[in-house]
């Protein structure tokens, strides 16, 4: 799997590029309308982004814009977006209606998601207190400090690999909001070095009061997760657990099956997994008649065997 197409909406507001430097911006939608993407073209440095967001500041009502969405900066592949965060917190008295941020919507074509070069976006959260919404995809360089934040209700950081010292961040935040977490932990080979014991302030819920939806996926490690989360106080209020996208096998699930309950759930999403067929049935058997959605789609998951029997599996989002 790969990221190949950009957000199509943000806060529940259809996505819509500002349009760049040689197109005509008339006829735009109301300020308030739409989660307005600002990118630079990836393929012509005449513009940068700070220069486009000049130019959306100035042709768009930012008092009522209530989502933005970063695109592509300059050579995103090699280059932090300081300039970025800067150029947001400039202008933060601008956006007295902002709820929600996606920093880097950035696909395959621009840059691949681990390598993207991202930055420490904790001002942004410390800059914008009423943000609802905050989404962050690259890894690469990435520094999230743990902060309190009153109003944050959703977080999602996608990665080919989500450094230790990031999960950790996110871990010592203080989030009383917060409903939704994601966090696509990787593989150590783009930089996810994360162990289980860092997810630990996560997984007893002592921050998290609120959170319903977890999401702890893409990740390499996904049997230990799975096994932690058996016992983990947080579930118990867990509406949502997803544990898709990453390396699960029979180990990791029967570790899940065998641990506290999970009949409470709406929706167990396991979606590109590597379990074996019986696994499954009892997966289903255990939790469907309970109610439980269950999402057990292989999708791309295929293992690779060599020639000595050494068996490779994937996460879906990798480089």
């Amino acid at each position: 799997m790969t990221i190949n197409s950009h957000l199509d909406a943000l806060y529940r507001l259809p996505a819509h590029t500002f349009p760049g430097p040689g197109a005509e911006a008339g006829n735009l939608p109301d300020a308030d309308a739409v989660a307005w993407r600002i990118t630079s073209d990836v393929y012509d440095a005449d513009e940068q982004w700070t220069d486009a967001f000049a130019r959306f500041c100035a042709a768009v009502d930012t008092t009522r814009v209530r989502a933005l969405i970063v695109g592509a900066w300059q050579e995103a592949y090699e280059t932090a977006p300081s300039a970025v965060v800067s150029a947001l917190l400039a202008a933060r008295d601008r956006f007295p209606a902002l709820r929600a941020l996606f920093f880097g919507d950035i696909v395959m074509e621009e840059c691949e998601i681990s390598w993207i070069t991202q930055t420490d976006v904790t001002p942004l959260l410390n800059g914008f207190p009423a943000l609802e919404v905050f989404g962050v995809r690259g890894g690469s360089n990435l520094r999230f400090d743990g902060v309190r934040h009153e109003a944050l209700r959703e977080l999602v950081v996608q990665a080919g690999g989500l450094p230790g010292h990031v999960v950790r961040g996110i871990g010592a935040c203080d989030l009383p909001a917060l409903a939704h977490l994601d966090l696509w932990l990787g593989t150590p080979d783009y930089g996810g070095d994360s162990e289980v014991s860092d997810l630990e302030p996560i997984l007893s819920g002592a921050r998290l009061p609120r959170l319903r939806h977890l999401a702890l996926r893409n990740s390499e490690m996904q049997d230990a997760v799975a096994a932690a989360l058996a016992s983990a106080p947080v579930v118990a209020q867990l509406e949502v657990l997803d544990l898709s996208m990453g390396v699960l096998t029979d180990e990791g699930a029967g570790a899940l099956l065998g641990g506290q309950p999970l009949t409470h759930l709406k929706k167990l999403d396991l979606h590109h997994h590597y379990l074996s067929e019986s696994f499954v049935d009892r997966v289903l058997k255990t939790l469907e008649p309970a109610g439980v959605e269950v999402d057990l789609s292989r999708d791309d998951a295929e293992e690779d065997t060599e020639d000595d029997g050494t068996v490779w599996r994937y996460v879906a989002v990798g480089e």
